[in-house]
């Protein structure tokens, strides 16, 4: 018997002519006993905060060691989350402000507790306000988009081997093979002063769009063009978990966690169907 644990949620709800549906899955996996990975996906019920901040979706990966990377990704999560919606000012700047304060948090925390000592998180976040998107981003979990059957990584991985593809020491196939592919330039919790990656301008979102956060235990396992093909094919919720099946029937190294923002036009109100987060605890 494998005992894993999963978070799921789905959620719609129609925004600025646009529905937009939602998923989210995270999975112990194969191997490890504890799911260090934190998702979550913010959509305010109040339209008056939902016009003002829109929909926010996260995913972090934590680190550290027993217990300690659970700690972090969780207080990520939800620093960036109360965070972002009780800052003024535009996303990007509310982003990036709750990724500094988060990272304080964290690194407070870890200098406090000596069983926490050492411990950080990966952090990526997307906020969907209207017809825009805005993201900032720490670590090695990525964002993508799924854009007229084609996909895009909205971010760059923060890693040794990433910097050595950018200066020419790797190629990109060499890259993804490599041993320390997953070892971090940048994380929070880690350091007094955090470089966070925030998009500059917004992206102007298009009718079926859809974004996709994940964690390197989805990644790494499952190349693009399967993400592109799993997205495209299914809604939200039964992408998420076609995504993590096919992770864990590959080894399921890590944990395994992802979040599906999808757009489509919105239908009338009253065929608008709401339905709310659920946890659950699964054995297998």
């Amino acid at each position: 018997m494998i005992r894993f644990w999963k978070r799921t949620a789905a959620k719609e709800a129609g925004e600025c002519g646009l529905r937009v549906a939602t998923a989210m899955l995270s999975d112990t996996g194969c191997h490890r006993e504890i799911n260090e990975d934190y998702v979550l996906v913010v959509s305010p019920l109040d339209t008056a905060i939902c016009s003002k901040k829109g929909i926010l979706a996260l995913v972090a990966d934590g680190m550290g060691g027993h217990e300690a990377g659970e700690v972090a990704s969780r207080l990520a999560a939800e620093t960036v989350k109360r965070s972002y919606y009780e800052t003024s000012g535009s996303a990007g700047v509310a982003l990036a402000a709750a990724f500094q304060e988060a990272n304080r948090k964290v690194l407070k925390l870890a200098r406090r507790r000596k069983n926490y000592s050492g411990m950080g998180t990966t952090c990526t976040a997307l906020v969907l306000m209207g017809e825009l998107a805005f993201a900032a981003h720490v670590g090695d979990s990525r964002l993508y988009l799924v854009r007229r059957h084609g996909i895009y990584q909205m971010t760059e991985d923060h890693t040794a081997v990433m910097d050595m593809v950018r200066r020419g020491i790797l190629n990109t196939e060499e890259a993804q093979k490599h041993e320390d592919r997953s070892v971090l330039l940048r994380a929070l919790g880690t350091h007094d002063q955090l470089d966070v990656s925030v998009w500059t301008e917004p992206l102007k979102v298009m009718r079926e769009d859809r974004f996709v956060l994940c964690t390197d235990g989805l990644h790494d396992l499952v190349h693009d063009d399967e993400i592109l093909r799993i997205v495209e094919s299914s809604e939200p919720q039964s992408a998420c978990a076609a995504l993590v099946t096919l992770a864990r029937e590959r080894g399921g190294y890590d944990n395994v966690t992802v979040a599906i923002v999808s757009l489509k036009s919105a239908p009338n109100e009253d065929e608008i169907e709401l339905r709310e987060t659920r946890d659950a605890e699964v054995c297998k």
